[in-house]
Parts: structure tokens; C-alpha cells; sequence
């Protein structure tokens, strides 16, 4: 088993993928197969950019097991009201600012979920969300 934790900072674009690249980077050493890796760092950058759009900060852990991976997002942010209609493709609570810089189109949490085998969201409205996922190799 392999840990490793990245804080992420609510509202600093410039850096919003670092995690998730340097998850990829270590797949591939692990020499995971490409559509595997396509997959997991596809959820991880969305789980990755809601905390940068959303939250003041989060934390993301990824654990490397044996046959799979379990990514846990855990953000300081306004919660998710209606977790069901967040799952909706195309709906979006992003700020018209983030939405002007080309993020925001509501499709993070159904992107995460197409690319992931097992899915859990908590979320508590003024206190933040947490969002972890496994995906196996």
C-alpha cells in the first residue's frame, strides 16, 4: 500500500491539477494500463477542480492498493444542498467567475461517477463534502 495526501486551495486555478498529475505519474510506474489510468485521473481532476471552484480548501488521499485505488476528497465548503440533482449532467452551482474562465459546466460529479466502480458522497450544507471513490486496476 501506497499513501499520498495533497492539500488543494479553493480558488487557485493556476495550480488545480497537481494532484492529479502526479497520481498519474505514479500509475504509470506502477505500470497500470493506460484506459485504467485514463480513468482515475479523469475522476481525480474533477474531484480536484470542485474543491478549487467551490471550497476555501480541501484535501485529497490516494491509497494504492493492490488492485485498485480509493481516492477521498474531504473540502471546507458550502456543502452540496441536493446531492441527486448535483449528479445531474449540466447542473452547475459554479460562480459566474468560474464559469467565465471555462469551468463550472456540471459535469464533475457525473464525470466522477461514469469513471469510477464504487462512489460515496457526504455532504453537510455550511460544513463541506466529502467524496470518495475506488477504482480497480
Amino acid at each position: 500500500m501506497l499513501k499520498l495526501e495533497f492539500n488543494i486551495i479553493g480558488g487557485d486555478f493556476n495550480q488545480a491539477g497537481k494532484a492529479s498529475s502526479k497520481i498519474k505519474k505514479k500509475l504509470k510506474q506502477l505500470e497500470i494500463e493506460p484506459a485504467t489510468i485514463k480513468r482515475i485521473v479523469v475522476a481525480t481532476y474533477e474531484a480536484e477542480l470542485n474543491v478549487v471552484a467551490h471550497a476555501s480548501s480541501g484535501k485529497l488521499i490516494a491509497i494504492f492498493e493492490s488492485d485498485h485505488i480509493q481516492i477521498t476528497i474531504i473540502d471546507c465548503g458550502p456543502g452540496i444542498e441536493n446531492i441527486d440533482r448535483a449528479m445531474e449532467a449540466g447542473f452547475s452551482t459554479a460562480s459566474k467567475k468560474v464559469r467565465e474562465m471555462g469551468f463550472g459546466a456540471g459535469m464533475g460529479l457525473p464525470n466522477i461517477k461514469k469513471n469510477t466502480d464504487e462512489l460515496k458522497i457526504e455532504s453537510e450544507v455550511g460544513k463541506g463534502s466529502t467524496i470518495s471513490f475506488k477504482i480497480f486496476y
